[in-house]
């Protein structure tokens, strides 16, 4: 068991390529501003002619069938998002283990260094590998808008919405050395990789639960969240200052429009459901 773990933490921590990761251009693929804000408006672009195409083409409204690939999609997510998940969490370790010293001059503790990185940090090392894995994921992710469309011949502007803040915001992450990254990727894939493997779960015909699983897993995100970002305003102003402090202002812009657009979803599927009768009929697959 101890030789086990000892290899994974190798894999996930201890790699050349890992410890020296850098994001720059010679190193990091997709890292420029016009590469982001490019496939931002590609995927919009696409989902939108894929839309129109399919109510052009076929005038029913029945769904087109895609086999097993939903759940090998979601199969594949909830993996990475449990690779991603310990990735870092070895990776974070090993940071607080190699620099213990320069915190005990600081007077920082590991939390407040998840919460709250020092002035001048750079975006290279573990971490930041894993920063970037999980930015790459996010364009995996938005395959989710495409099986909407073909299976449930639906445009949701929410989740064209969402997908792209994500997809922006992991960028920033890494851009500016954003604070309170570590945690905000340590919460978000340890919830997907229970969301996407109940997706799995219920896509191979496994009975589903019997209240809105999926709805109360983005509850506890963004509650966690929430309360996080309290934390890195306090030690902002309790340690003389974060780094990316400016990213991460934006970056709480962008989690203030997803709670909302969550917010407007929730009140009108509660409302709808309490029409019929019935809360449990909440789709989770519309998140």
């Amino acid at each position: 068991m101890m030789m086990m773990f000892q290899s994974l933490t190798y894999y996930l921590s201890e790699q050349p390529p890992i410890v020296g990761f850098r994001w720059s251009h010679s190193q990091s693929w997709g890292n420029t501003w016009s590469f982001v804000f490019t496939s931002i408006a590609a995927y919009i672009g696409f989902s939108l002619v894929l839309h129109l195409l399919l109510l052009l083409l076929f005038r029913h409204r029945r769904p087109l069938p895609l086999g097993p690939i939903p759940a090998l999609h979601s199969l594949a997510m909830a993996l990475i998002s449990v690779t991603i998940f310990a990735g870092i969490l070895l990776s974070s370790a090993a940071e607080i283990r190699d620099t213990r010293w320069f915190w005990r001059r600081s007077k920082t503790t590991p939390f407040q260094w998840l919460l709250c990185f020092p002035l001048g940090t750079r975006p290279s090392g573990r971490v930041f590998f894993w920063s970037y894995a999980f930015y790459l994921s996010r364009f995996l992710h938005t395959l989710r808008t495409f099986f909407t469309i073909l299976r449930r011949r639906r445009l949701s502007s929410s989740q064209l919405f969402n997908h792209s803040i994500l997809i922006f915001m992991s960028f920033l992450w890494l851009e500016f050395s954003q604070s309170f990254q570590v945690l905000a990727i340590l919460l978000t894939t340890s919830v997907y990789s229970v969301v996407y493997g109940y997706r799995f779960w219920t896509a191979i015909g496994l009975p589903s639960a019997c209240f809105p699983f999926v709805i109360n897993c983005q509850i506890v995100l963004l509650a966690c969240n929430l309360l996080c970002h309290v934390g890195v305003l306090l030690l902002h102003f309790i340690k003389g200052g974060c780094n990316g402090i400016g990213a991460w202002l934006f970056n709480s812009v962008l989690n203030a429009a997803i709670l909302l657009l969550f917010l407007n979803f929730y009140v009108k599927r509660r409302n709808t459901t309490a029409v019929n009768g019935d809360l449990l009929s909440v789709k989770d697959k519309d998140i």
